[in-house]
Parts: C-alpha cells; structure tokens; sequence
C-alpha cells in the first residue's frame, strides 16, 4: 500500500506537463488533467499516510502482490483524463489505451492523431516513458528475486553490478532513471535537429528509448517521409533494447561491456540477418531499390523485434512471406533488463544452449558437458525455468486468440491480436488492427482480454498467475 501510493503520487505530478500543454493550446481538457491529478494525488497520499512509520521489509508474496497491484492501479488512475476528455470514448478504450502506454505496447484505439490537442498526446507519451523505466527497475531488481522464468540466471549476470556499483535498489533506481533520461534527451534533441517539432521531437524520444511506439500522428513515423528521422529512431530503439546493467558497466570502466554481452551479440545478429533476407525478399521479388528495401525492412524489422511498433510503411502489403515472418517476430523481443518485451534474446539462447546439449547427450549419453550462458553456467533450474516460460508464453498466447475467436474476431486478427498483446509490441496483421489500422472496433469485451494481455506479458506471467493460486494464500 505505502509503495502503491507513492507510485501513484508519482503519475499524479506526471499530469502536470499535459495540463500545462493544454493551458497553453487553450484546450479546456486542461481541467480533466487537472481534477484527475488531484484525485490521483488524493488516493496515493491516503495509501502512502496509512502506512507511513511502518516497518517496510517487502518478502516475496509482497513482491508478487505489489508488481501486479501496482500496474492495475497505475493503469486504472491513468485512464481518467483518457476518459472524462473531449475524446468522448468509454472507459474500456480508456483503459485499453493506458494499459497499452505503461505496459509500452503501442496499440491504440485512437484516430486522428494529427489534429489532436496537444495534452492527450503528450500524456501517452509520458505513460508509455514512465512504464518504460518501471520495466527496467523490474526486470533487474524485482523478477530475478522472484526468479520468475529463469530470470536467476539474469541476476547472476548483473549481480557484479548490482554488488559493487550500486549497492541498494533505491541507488540503482536513481542511476537507472539518469541513464534513461540522457539517452532519451540525446533522442529527442537528435531527432529536433533532424527536423521534427520540438513537441513531436519530445514525444517521440519518450515512446523511442521505453520501446512503447506511440505517435503523434495517424501514419506514425512514415508521416515525416525522413530517412534521417527513421535512421535516429532505429538507432534509439537498439539502444532502449539492450540491457541496461550494460551502460553502467560502460559508464564505471568496463569498455568492452557491450561486446562481451551475449544478449547483444545475439540482438545484433538476428536483427542484421532478418534486414539482409527481408531486403533481397524486397529487391527480387517487389522489385525495390537496394537502399529502399534496406531502409524500410530495417526499420520495420527493429521496430517490431524491439517491441517498439513504429511503422514506416504497411509492411501487410509486401506479400505473405514478410507477413508472416513478421508475426514470428513479434514473439522474439530485445534483451532482458532493456524496456522491450517478447520472449527476450536470452531466453532463446538459453534454449539453443539446452537443445545443443541434449542432442550432444544422445551422441555422448556417458559423457559430461556443462551448458554455458556466457561465462555463467546454465544450471537445470535456470534451464527449466526458461523451458516452461516459453511453453507458457505460447500456450496463453494461443488461449488468448481463441478467446478473442470466441468475441467475434476473425482468427488472424485474433492470433494476431493475442501475439502483439502478449509480446508488448503494438500493431497486429490484418486489415483490423495492422501497421495501418486500430483497436478502435473492436467490441469492448476484447479490448479487456487484450488489456490484461498486456499486463500478463509485461509482467512474464507467473508474477500475475501465482496469485491465482490457492497456496498463495495461505499463511
């Protein structure tokens, strides 16, 4: 409860710069961001007040409880200026569209983006960079404790960091927050210098570094018509996938930090053979330039495996063999510890390490072979922690488009709808909720499936699921 409530006294000051936006553009929505900021206040100081004196020692059932309380109630406070502004829209798409900014998945209900006052822009932005930080500090200092999904293994990979550097999590989280605000400044004054307005170049560096992908505009990025613009943000959304325990590697000394990672080894790798084979798809089969096909499949490529969901162009028309590579990349994601969502690079490496040693086994079944992440022995643990991940990850996605079959979605707008929820990633296929269209009509019981989908894969699963269970309930 007192961490809830500071949480919820933070995003009430967080209304503030779209009440001022709106003051300015003399929109009258600035008194929505204005009660709403006051309510928001209100019930965060009234949690934060009754518990205040208390010995705060959080144990893991409290861990458990506070993740999953802490976006429900983050997500419901931030649906209000949503809601009671001149939108006009219920507050199922209200919810939809603040679980889509802080879980930073991108998808939205909302149409006609460019005319659109400044202060609900502005506020998505702000949303989807706030929960771009709350991931991160998750993922390094929440998820591994819970050891939720094989992330032990991460925590022995930052534990180095986490010892020497910064030695408790209210240090890590200021270090965390001023790494992320630079590199989001250096964003947004990049893409100012390439063009954009100073409001859109904000906006945009916000939904850039916390992989989110919200825009100011209907077309999204490919409104700009600016290779230099697309190329700042593809570099952007690189660096908001790595690891963040990397840069402070970086940052105390060690230069080779980036290099050594296995994660970006392996980010860097699938992104650049996933570009070259989706180019030459481009050049022999659609007949693009070179330097077009490899414009548009990069960016579109990083976009989607970053989880970000910027769109330059509909990459739904380039033919069935894109299409459906797309899909398949919308469940890798970026690295663990970054702001991305998907199953993470490392996930799949620690696989590929366990598939390897088990087919090694059946050749050598009397041999002895150590499984290796790095410089860090895969124990069976970690390694069945990662397999029942991914199981989980792909079995919920296929119930959760069946769910949606069920509400009268079509079934590639549904599996699709399923995926793109699941993974954080934003646009879906089809001509429904593809890089060109919305959730908008979709009915409202899909919408609540979609918006808890999205907390159930931000949050990887059993931090939502456990307590569902029986025995988390019991003393």
């Amino acid at each position: 409860m007192f961490i809830n409530g500071l949480l919820l006294m933070v995003l009430a000051f967080g209304m503030f710069p779209p009440l001022l936006a709106d003051l300015i553009a003399h929109n009258p929505d600035w008194q929505v961001f204005a009660a709403s900021a006051v309510v928001t206040m209100f019930f965060g100081s009234l949690l934060t007040l009754s518990q205040y004196g208390r010995d705060l020692q959080l144990n893991i059932k409290q861990a458990f409880m506070l993740t999953t309380s802490g976006w429900l109630l983050l997500a419901f406070f931030a649906a209000l200026p949503l809601r009671f502004s001149a939108l006009n829209i219920d507050f199922a798409d209200a919810f939809f569209e603040s679980m889509s900014g802080l879980t930073t998945t991108g998808s939205t209900v909302l149409t006609g983006l460019d005319t659109m006052p400044p202060g609900i822009l502005l506020w998505r932005s702000i949303l989807q960079w706030m929960g771009g930080i709350g991931i991160i500090v998750m993922a390094i200092a929440i998820l591994p404790f819970l050891r939720s999904g094989g992330m032990q293994l991460f925590r022995t990979e930052s534990s180095d960091t986490s010892e020497r550097v910064i030695p408790r999590i209210k240090r890590m989280t200021a270090t965390l927050l001023v790494t992320y605000a630079l590199l989001t400044t250096a964003c947004g004054l990049a893409l100012w210098y390439a063009g954009m307005s100073p409001l859109d170049a904000a906006m945009h560096a916000m939904t850039t570094l916390s992989t989110g992908g919200f825009s100011s505009h209907d077309s999204s990025i490919g409104y700009f018509h600016s290779a230099l613009i697309e190329n700042i943000i593809l570099v952007f959304m690189i660096s908001g996938s790595i690891p963040f325990v990397a840069y402070f590697k970086f940052a105390h000394g060690d230069k080779m930090a980036f290099r050594r990672d296995p994660q970006i080894r392996g980010l860097l790798g699938i992104l650049l053979t996933m570009t070259l084979m989706l180019s030459a798809w481009l050049v022999f089969k659609d007949n693009f330039s070179i330097f077009q096909a490899l414009r548009m499949s990069a960016f579109n490529i990083v976009s989607v495996i970053s989880t970000t969901g910027f769109v330059s162009t509909d990459y739904a028309l380039w033919g069935a063999l894109p299409v459906g590579a797309f899909f398949l990349m919308t469940f890798i994601g970026g690295c663990t510890g970054s702001t991305s969502g998907g199953i993470k690079i490392l996930r799949f490496q620690v696989l590929r390490q366990v598939f390897s040693g088990y087919v090694w086994r059946l050749i050598y079944p009397h041999g002895v072979r150590t499984t290796q992440f790095g410089d860090t022995t895969i124990s069976a643990d970690v390694a069945l922690g990662v397999l029942v991940f991914t199981l989980s990850f792909l079995v919920i996605t296929g119930l959760i488009g069946l769910l949606l079959t069920s509400l009268g979605l079509d079934l590639v707008t549904a599996m699709s709808g399923a995926a793109t929820a699941v993974a954080n990633v934003g646009p879906g296929l089809g001509t429904i909720i593809g890089p060109s269209g919305t959730f908008a009509s979709l009915p409202d019981a899909a919408k609540w499936v979609l918006a808890l989908s999205m907390l159930l894969g931000r949050l990887e699963f059993f931090t939502v699921l456990v307590l569902l269970t029986p025995g988390y309930w019991r003393h």
